[in-house]
């Protein structure tokens, strides 16, 4: 098989997001009085984490909208009943922390640079196209890809096929011609695989769950491996890395 593109995940993938939100809620904290509450920024981090993947799960269930989940996130760590405005303010003031804390990490420009000539390339987010449109602007990289396709936009979420197809038929091929690059192994690992896409997990040592099951994705340590994988597309026949 022939891989005409690659199709991205952006947090933990491109992007380092474990690195900004851990420093992001350690500057948060700090200004906001809360590191005797929380015992520490990891303890608050982890809690933090906790509440954002219970907080996601409603909204990829669709129970409720993005902005939603955004500001419930902020009610539970806090314990309060805040209002919306509340809610809002005490999130773009942690945002600014996070945002001020931004960074790629080192083999992605490498790596993007290695394809450019022979590879197309868009972007699949369980997030928000207006999260990850300023985020990849921010970060230079929104001009390298042709789309930006994210679950909040879209009405389905990864792991769900329907999000890597769309995908696709954003790019206008079938999945087999397309490579799907991502950090976690279930969500986008074993999603991509059973949407027909050649899978890669990139695995930065952030997945806080390990692959379950038998393996369905290539494992990758560092982007500078992907290269010779999509050239070679050995999808069929060949011992996968993940694991």
């Amino acid at each position: 098989m022939t891989i005409r593109a690659v199709v991205w995940d952006v947090d933990d993938t491109l992007f380092d997001y474990t690195s900004a939100d851990r420093e992001g809620m350690r500057a948060h904290l700090l200004a906001e009085g809360l590191f005797a509450a929380y015992g520490g920024v990891e303890r608050a981090l982890l809690r933090w984490r906790e509440i954002t993947d219970a907080q996601w799960a409603r909204f990829s269930a669709g129970e409720v909208d993005f902005v939603t989940q955004r500001r419930d996130r902020t009610r539970v760590f806090l314990g309060r009943d805040l209002t919306d405005d509340e809610a809002d303010a005490w999130f773009e003031r942690y945002f600014a922390h996070y945002e001020a804390a931004w960074s790629l990490f080192p083999d992605v420009l490498p790596a993007l640079d290695a394809l450019a000539a022979d590879y197309r390339h868009a972007v699949l987010s369980n997030s928000s196209l207006l999260v990850q449109e300023h985020k990849l602007r921010t970060l230079g990289l929104l001009d390298r890809f042709e789309s930006v396709l994210c679950a909040a936009d879209l009405g389905v979420s990864k792991p769900e096929a329907g999000a890597f197809h769309a995908a696709c038929e954003a790019l206008g091929l079938p999945p087999h011609e397309v490579a799907y690059v991502g950090d976690h192994p279930e969500i986008d690992g074993r999603g991509a695989a059973e949407a027909g896409l050649l899978s890669v997990w990139i695995d930065r040592g952030t997945a806080l769950v390990r692959p379950a099951g038998q393996p369905v994705a290539h494992r990758i340590s560092t982007l500078s491996e992907l290269p010779a994988l999509v050239r070679a597309d050995t999808r069929f026949g060949a011992p996968s890395t993940f694991g």
